[in-house]
């Protein structure tokens, strides 16, 4: 049976524009190692209701499974590249969502 597909929302506020560029430059090509896909940032985003809105970027993007996930969030090499993000930026969070199984 398949697995599910496993979802990052990252949501991160940016102090440092030219530290995050250095993540971000590097970012991609780790992400695709492990079969990751990006689907969209936002800087924008509203809320519609709660009392805990979300504060800076939201980035959105997802793996075809959580190992895959867990995998590339513990590989050395973006461990090491993070480095720069941790630099230029206050992680709010970094939260993996389960995907619904594939429906059969």
């Amino acid at each position: 049976m398949a697995q599910p597909p496993a979802y990052l929302i990252a949501n991160l506020v940016v102090h440092d524009a030219d530290e995050y560029r250095k993540y971000e430059k590097g970012f991609f090509h780790i992400l695709q190692r492990y079969q990751g896909e990006f689907f969209t940032y936002d800087d924008q985003h509203e809320c519609l209701e709660g009392s805990t809105p979300l504060d800076g970027r939201v980035v959105i993007f997802k793996f075809p499974s959580e190992q895959h996930a867990r995998n590339w969030y513990q590989d050395a090499d973006y461990q090491a590249l993070s480095e720069h993000r941790r630099a230029g930026t206050e992680l709010k969070s970094l939260t993996l969502v389960h995907g619904l199984p594939p429906r059969e």
